[in-house]
């Protein structure tokens, strides 16, 4: 509990150029992460702060070590005053404060927040200072990042030993805001021995994902991709795709668009090689699936989707491609809608399978919306239909058919914009195709075009970086930070 409070006090007071003349506002709950609230209290009074202290809760309902914790705050002339929604003292105190430390619920949360704590949430949002939650945001449910009727929302958190599910997924991310891991003294060890199925990506993951390169490698070992895409009003989506591909390492890139628009995506291709497919008013044709599976039994995987467009013939070709090859695929875009009504095609492939809906294409897919508890609702997609899971958005998830997931935390809202995900479709089939497990290549791919994206963004801001930045810039200075 003393290292706890230390790295909460120490996030706490970076905040402060004068502790001596600022006030600060400890909100404890009973249990013991109201003890870290206690003892971080203590550390701001002995460092100059001017401090009070709400319990928040029921005063009968506190731990020993929260009751510890209060005798020795007493002995530094601090009182841990019951919180009381009706006293003006207490509320002129938050709204004056420099600090606000959120100490009152940890990552045992599983309840909506009663009325009480409700209220103390509505002081700390609409408090002016600086607001630092200890462990988690006090109403986030740790696991989902669900948020439990209401939830602070953090400058910035401080959680101990290893970061939770709920900092990174769902509402959850918004509340948390700069997250810090602290080292509390556990056993390594212990932590080294236990499994986690659930990992948040990091770069030296990533760095371990990637395929060897071998110094005298050729184009025929670093994978043979077929990306199919593209119609007559969506010409840019397979164009997008198969640059990220080739931007990616991939060895041979070949294009596969409508007749129709052949011509136009040709002129476009430099390192991809364009196919002409059999189409129907500028749109793929059914007749055009004899004409993929062919080409697919040469490749080492596949991106159906980017731009295809909702006619009957896409989506009886997806379907039937996606029943009779076993190249592993990723469907994007059109390829999963395509599907909508099928989707227990996916469930019997033996070929790896990658959906990358966002949350409109899921409800499509599934007919609801992914929900409050994105990270469940995606493990157990993954698991019931055989698939590895992308579910894009703020904080993408990927999610495996054996229940590992992993959950992303680059990128950011520069990227939402038309072309990111036909990018992100053409890195993912370029790292399958390269050798890559299923659900790493999904994994590494998302992380990779998150980091480029905040590439851009350093570099042009979140308004005026575009698709095409990430694409072209963006994705080979990553690549070539992770050799």
């Amino acid at each position: 509990m003393e290292r706890a409070a230390r790295g909460v006090a120490d996030e706490a007071l970076s905040y402060l150029e004068r502790p001596e003349e600022a006030k600060a506002v400890v909100f404890c709950g009973p249990g013991n992460n109201g003890g870290d609230g206690v003892v971080c209290a203590r550390m701001l009074k002995e460092a100059g702060v001017a401090v009070r202290v709400f319990l928040v809760g029921d005063r009968s309902k506190m731990t020993p070590d929260i009751l510890t914790n209060e005798t020795r705050l007493n002995t530094c002339g601090v009182v841990l005053e019951d919180f009381d929604v009706r006293d003006e003292k207490q509320k002129d105190f938050t709204e004056e404060a420099d600090l606000l430390i959120d100490a009152i619920f940890g990552i045992g949360l599983h309840r909506e927040l009663s009325a009480e704590v409700a209220q103390a949430v509505e002081w700390m949002n609409h408090a002016p200072g600086f607001v630092i939650a200890a462990d988690i945001p006090s109403g986030v449910e740790a696991n989902t990042g669900r948020i439990m009727g209401n939830a602070v929302r953090a400058t910035a958190t401080v959680t101990f030993t290893m970061a939770k599910p709920g900092h990174n997924v769902g509402d959850g991310a918004l509340c948390t805001g700069k997250l810090l891991v602290k080292d509390i003294g556990l056993d390594p060890d212990l932590m080294d021995s236990l499994e986690y199925p659930v990992a948040m990506l990091e770069e030296s993951m990533v760095r371990e994902f990637l395929p060897y390169r071998p110094k005298d490698g050729h184009k025929g070992i670093f994978g043979k991709v077929f990306v199919v895409g593209g119609c007559r009003n969506y010409i840019g989506a397979p164009i997008m795709a198969s640059h990220a591909a080739v931007r990616s390492g991939t060895g041979l890139v070949f294009l596969g668009v409508p007749e129709d628009i052949y011509s136009i995506i040709a002129i476009k291709c430099m390192e991809e090689m364009p196919v002409a497919l059999p189409d129907k008013k500028g749109c793929l044709a059914a007749e055009a699936t004899d004409e993929i599976l062919e080409r697919l039994e040469e490749m080492q995987a596949a991106l159906i989707g980017p731009g295809l467009g909702k006619t009957p013939g896409v989506e009886q070709s997806v379907q039937a491609i996606l029943k009779r090859t076993h190249c592993p695929i990723v469907l994007d875009a059109d390829g999963i809608n395509a599907i909508a009504d099928h989707i227990d095609i996916l469930d019997s492939r033996s070929a790896p399978t990658i959906l990358t809906p966002h949350d409109g294409e899921f409800r499509n897919l599934t007919g609801h919306w992914p929900g409050g508890d994105r990270l469940g609702t995606a493990l157990a997609f993954a698991k019931a239909h055989n698939c590895v899971l992308v579910m894009k958005g703020h904080r993408t998830i990927v999610a495996g058919p054996d229940g590992r997931a992993y959950l992303n935390t680059t990128g950011n809202d520069g990227m939402a914009k038309g072309g990111s995900g036909d990018v992100l479709g053409g890195l993912i089939v370029s790292l399958l195709g390269q050798g890559m497990e299923p659900l790493e290549a999904a994994a590494a791919a998302v992380w990779i075009h998150g980091r480029a994206g905040d590439w851009m963004a350093d570099r042009y801001g979140c308004r005026g970086m575009t698709t095409t930045d990430v694409l072209m810039e963006g994705i080979p200075a990553v690549l070539k930070e992770l050799e």
